[in-house]
């Protein structure tokens, strides 16, 4: 029986997402072709499965109709199973082919014999085995083993795929491609395919072997390039490695949009954070993420990055509470009893992780070769790396520390319908401590719950189940309300703010598909979101593309794939799909799982992808296999009440994170819900809404797809399961796409935009249509028929075409950009050269003006400033001339003086000789001694000794006057220093003096008189400090020679005062000279001025 759905409903957000969804498909399908295209009628628009018209096809490449045929056959044979037909040419050539065993593994060997249906194959163990025809499949040559991309392939078949994924990944080979979709093996161990030079490599397209670094690399090139926001999509089951494969893409969009600013830094830290608050581990993955997240990084014009926004998808609150044997909570739980400094855990009572409750249920308090403490330092880092306070930090530490001493609350029976009171010990004591809240009142909330009956509000006790349930909800409520408070601090610290420019990439990391012993509500709603994941790739990679191609007019063979369509109704079509029977049966009171695994089985028993079980259980067939359901706990699940006293409680609380989480919550608990009011806010209508807007994202930009593979259920390197391998294969559809990549066309540009592209490198240039430009287009540049097609709106290339067309278009580009730079640059000379004559001309005629007016100013005074020149000329030659006659008499005075002394000497002292010479020619006979002769001789000798003496004592005093005069010389000169530098200020005062008088009787403001006045005072003044400074300057040099000339008996002496006069002589010269040279100045500058009699006359 199938209730009719209501007219009375309205459309939900989601229904209308999905209609936009098909509305846009049936667009994209049914487009009308542009108006520039060659109008056709309606009768001969061609069916989807046709190809072009006849004619024009014709039109377009007459010489094709054999290739097409030929490549058809060729399509055909590639989308199907590829299989042995002729056995003697295999047994003949002794080609290698894959042949299925009794346990259903494939073998590699050789065909021996034939005989009917039947083969005998030696297997490469030299074993042989007989099978049949159709185990036989053909195998891919040497040469083709390990290959990076599976369209090299010979042959496309499930061993083959199997066997070259195997040789890559005992290499630690462990990207390989298939087509579009990027396929990456967890290798369970660090291999070196990673870091700084391997990431250079690819920034400087240096390599080009399938990686992670490679899509990144093109998602970024492709987003700067047409300026569309990109999208990176990680997909695989539980363990296959998505968050690893998530942070390599982002660090290596860091390397590409680094920034100074620090934001790039800050991205890659969130992931730290992220993963303590949100991963934990299971049965399957130790590192499992328990929550979906898109990342979405903006980027600016110039391609670094600006900033990013986080968001994240339905947290699993149940495992705070409830643990399965084997796994663990959330990591940031053990890292926090490990790593805690002794004083944070003095501050927050904490324990080691085996004393609490929540996290000693499961058996499992470690992970091998993982380190909590370190991850814990490691966690305190990311922290302050994203710029979230010391202050919240601790603030959270506080609540995760409340979450664990509320799972150590215990309740005692008080009666025998199983009421409970709260047992008052340390847990009570510590969690109204963490809280800020009195330990009394959380100890009724958690005992007891408050009923309205009209007026009155009636305290119920609760059973020991219930009060087990409002701890839990309690516990869970806090936590999931902590994590998303992290992540808007973590969106606050990596917001974009006004550099948004449009420019993203999103990466997707979502939880991968689950089947375990035991599935809830959580594997349901991660399995859903796998689906729609799995929707999305089959509408990108299939059904878009065969849609279009058809659509076009394309002559294709349709490729079959795994639809999961049927799935996605199961689950979503209203008003019996699972989501709207989930909700009606949360809304009666009465309702139970019982009840509720009956409604599913009564409802959806026709859908072929559901089978009922017995009791409370369901199986569902998603794309990636059946899963068994039990729907115990699904209603309370989704219901996921919260009782008003509990956000009383937190109300109540002195913490100002749990007051923040209670306003949130106060306005929707205390709202009065109608039906559809409640059905929205139930878990799975509100992640059915946050995964349609997740889709509706997804669609507005261009995916790259990473499909990561798990080689071993047991996570162990080097271990490589076929079967396990096979079915993650199938389920990404792997063969499918190889297909499709094959046989399809990657490029596709529509008429105008490949005309208006490459339209110019045309030889000749017609007034011709889009559609003819193409063709045109194709022709010129010899593609072969077999690489291209021609729709109605777009032309399809096949890989590696487009860059034909856009080598040829960069190297015409650069052509004419360089014939442009020369002709720019010729043309700027051009004006230069031009600018700088006219600019010439303009100078030398504005100086000849220039020259004209000062001539004009100068000539008139120039004739009665030259005579006084000539006698004040007259006048100094004169005084030279005087002073040199005195110098020259004065020292022919003292010349001739002490040459009549010399001669007086000399003539005194030539007597004495000839007397001397008469006594020696005495014959000594004849000379008799005397006695007073001889004391005569004896007085006159001592009388010599003694005026000898004199003479030396006068000689010691002439060297000290000597001496003395040497001093007063230096004395002199000196002075002689100090008059210069002296002087050089009178001059410097004079000169500000002129030119503060020529400043203030400049030509634009009229004189007073007295500026006029003081003017002409100031430079008769000049003239007269100038003659009373010449009258000092020569007494002082004739003082001076006065005082050598007279003092100074020696020719040398007399000769440096000479030079020593000549040179102060000269010295004062060349000071008068300058002088005067300057006070012409200064007159010119005053007749400039308007002061042309400046030597006190009227002045106009």
């Amino acid at each position: 029986m199938t209730i009719p759905p209501s007219p009375t409903v309205k459309s939900t957000p989601e229904e209308e997402t999905m209609e936009s969804l098909g509305q846009h498909d049936a667009c994209e399908r049914l487009k009308e072709k542009s108006p520039s295209l060659p109008s056709r009628r309606a009768s001969q628009m061609p069916s989807n499965r046709q190809s072009l018209p006849t004619s024009l096809r014709d039109t377009i490449c007459t010489e094709r109709e054999m290739d097409w045929s030929e490549k058809t056959r060729a399509e055909q044979i590639i989308s199907e199973p590829e299989c042995v037909n002729n056995v003697e040419f295999f047994i003949n050539k002794k080609l290698s082919v894959w042949c299925r065993v009794g346990n259903g593994q494939w073998h590699l060997g050789k065909i021996q014999s034939a005989s009917g249906d039947a083969v005998c194959v030696v297997l490469s163990n030299k074993e042989v085995v007989e099978v049949s025809m159709k185990g036989i499949l053909p195998a891919n040559p040497d040469v083709l083993e390990g290959v990076d991309d599976l369209i090299q392939l010979s042959y496309l078949n499930e061993p083959s795929v199997l066997y070259n994924l195997r040789v890559r990944y005992s290499q630690d080979l462990i990207y390989s491609k298939a087509g579009p979709v990027l396929i990456a093996v967890n290798p369970f161990k660090k291999v070196q395919i990673y870091g700084n030079d391997i990431r250079s490599a690819y920034q400087k397209k240096a390599l080009a072997a399938p990686h992670v670094y490679a899509v990144a690399d093109a998602a970024f090139d492709e987003m700067m390039r047409e300026e569309k926001n990109q999208s990176i999509i990680i997909s695989g089951e539980s363990g296959a490695g998505k968050t690893e494969t998530a942070k390599y893409a982002m660090q290596y969009l860091e390397a590409l949009g680094g920034c100074n600013f620090g934001v790039d830094n800050e991205i890659l830290k969130t992931n730290c954070i992220l993963e303590a608050f949100g991963n934990a581990k299971t049965s399957r993955n130790d590192n499992s993420s328990r929550f979906g997240k898109l990342m979405e990084i903006h980027f600016s014009a110039k391609g670094k990055i600006c900033g990013a926004k986080l968001e994240t998808f339905l947290l699993e609150k149940s495992r705070v509470v409830q643990l399965s044997n084997g796994e663990r909570s959330y990591h940031i739980f053990y890292e926090l009893c490990a790593g805690a400094s002794p004083v944070l855990k003095e501050r927050l009572k904490l324990k080691s992780a085996n004393e609490y409750n929540y996290l000693n249920q499961s058996n499992c308090l470690t992970i091998d070769r993982i380190d909590d403490a370190q991850k814990f330092h490691k966690l305190m880092d990311a922290f302050n790396t994203v710029q979230i306070p010391q202050e919240y930090q601790e603030r959270a530490f506080t609540l995760l520390a409340a979450v664990l001493w509320l799972g150590n609350v215990t309740f005692e029976v008080i009666d025998n319908e199983n009421h409970v009171d709260v047992v008052a010990d340390e847990a009570v004591t510590n969690v109204a401590m963490l809280m800020g809240c009195n330990s009394k009142e959380l100890m009724v909330v958690l005992s007891t719950c408050k009923l309205q009956a009209g007026r009155d509000c009636i305290a119920k006790r609760l059973t020991l189940r219930q009060a087990t349930d409002m701890r839990d909800s309690l516990a869970k409520t806090i936590y999931a309300s902590l994590f998303n408070w992290l992540v808007e601090q973590i969106n606050t610290s990596l917001e974009v703010g006004n550099v948004r420019t449009g420019r993203s990439i999103s990466i997707l990391d979502i939880y991968g598909f689950e089947s375990f012993k035991n599935n809830s509500f959580e594997q349901f709603c991660i399995n859903y979101a796998n689906e729609r994941l799995q929707q999305h790739f089959n509408r990108h990679l299939f059904k878009l593309e065969q849609e279009e191609y058809e659509g076009d007019g394309i002559d294709w063979t349709k490729v079959e794939f795994k639809d999961n369509q049927e799935c996605l109704d199961l689950i979503e079509k209203k008003p019996i799909g699972f989501v709207s029977l989930l909700d009606e049966e949360s809304n009666f009171p009465k309702a139970t799982d019982t009840t509720f695994a009956n409604k599913l089985k009564h409802h959806l028993k026709a859908k072929s992808c559901f089978r009922g079980e017995r009791g409370c259980g369901f199986r569902v067939s998603h794309y990636a296999g059946e899963v068994l359901y039990d729907t115990n706990g699904f209603l309370e699940k989704n219901r996921d009440p919260l009782h008003v006293d509990l956000i009383q409680l937190l109300s109540s609380c002195n913490c100002q994170l749990l007051n923040l989480f209670s306003s949130k919550m106060h306005d929707k608990s205390l709202k009065p819900a109608s039906l559809s009011e409640s059905m929205n806010q139930s878990v799975i209508t509100k992640f059915k809404s946050q995964l349609f807007k997740l889709m509706n994202k997804l669609e507005d930009t261009t995916p790259h797809f990473i499909r990561c593979i798990k080689p071993n259920s047991n996570q162990l390197p080097g271990i490589y399961e076929e079967n396990h391998v096979l079915q993650q294969l199938r389920c990404c559809g792997v063969l499918e796409i190889v297909r499709i990549s094959r046989s399809g066309y990657h490029t596709r540009m529509t008429h105008q935009d490949l005309a208006g592209r490459y339209g110019f490198l045309l030889d000749t240039k017609l007034s011709q249509d889009p559609l003819s430009t193409s063709d045109s287009i194709m022709k010129q540049f010899n593609l072969p028929p077999e690489m291209y097609q021609v729709g109605y709106r777009k032309i399809y290339l096949r890989t590696g075409q487009i860059g034909v067309l856009e080598e040829r278009r960069e190297y015409v580009l650069h052509g004419v950009v360089g014939l442009q730079k020369h002709f720019r640059g010729y043309r700027s000379r051009e004006y230069f050269h031009n600018m700088k004559n006219s600019a010439l001309i303009l100078q030398s005629y504005i100086r000849g003006e220039n020259a004209r007016r000062n001539y004009i100013v100068v000539k008139t005074p120039a004739t009665v400033s030259s005579a006084v020149d000539r006698e004040l000329d007259a006048v100094i030659y004169l005084q030279s001339v005087v002073r040199r006659w005195l110098v020259r008499k004065q020292l022919k005075n003292s010349v001739q003086l002490k040459k009549h002394s010399h001669d007086e000497k000399k003539k005194t002292r030539r007597k004495s000789r000839r007397k001397v010479s008469e006594v020696k020619d005495l014959p000594l006979e004849q000379f008799e001694v005397q006695p007073w002769a001889l004391a005569d001789l004896q007085s006159r000798v001592q009388k010599v000794e003694t005026a000898i003496m004199q003479k030396e004592d006068e000689n010691n005093a002439l060297k000290e006057e000597l001496q003395r005069f040497e001093e007063r010389w230096l004395e002199h000169e000196t002075r002689m220093k100090s008059m210069e530098e002296t002087w050089q200020n009178h001059i410097s005062s004079m000169q500000m003096s002129l030119e503060a008088a020529c400043n203030t009787m400049s030509p634009g403001t009229p004189p007073t008189e007295d500026l006029k006045g003081g003017s002409l005072n100031d430079v008769k003044d000049i003239y007269v400090e100038v003659d009373q400074r010449r009258v000092v300057f020569d007494e002082d040099v004739k003082r001076h020679v006065e005082i050598e000339l007279e003092r100074e008996s020696s020719a040398i002496k007399k000769q440096h005062a000479e030079e020593e006069l000549s040179r102060l002589k000269s010295r004062f010269e060349k000071w008068k000279k300058d002088y005067k040279a300057r006070l012409r100045g200064t007159k010119a500058r005053l007749r400039l001025n308007g002061h042309r009699n400046w030597c006190g006359k009227k002045s106009f």
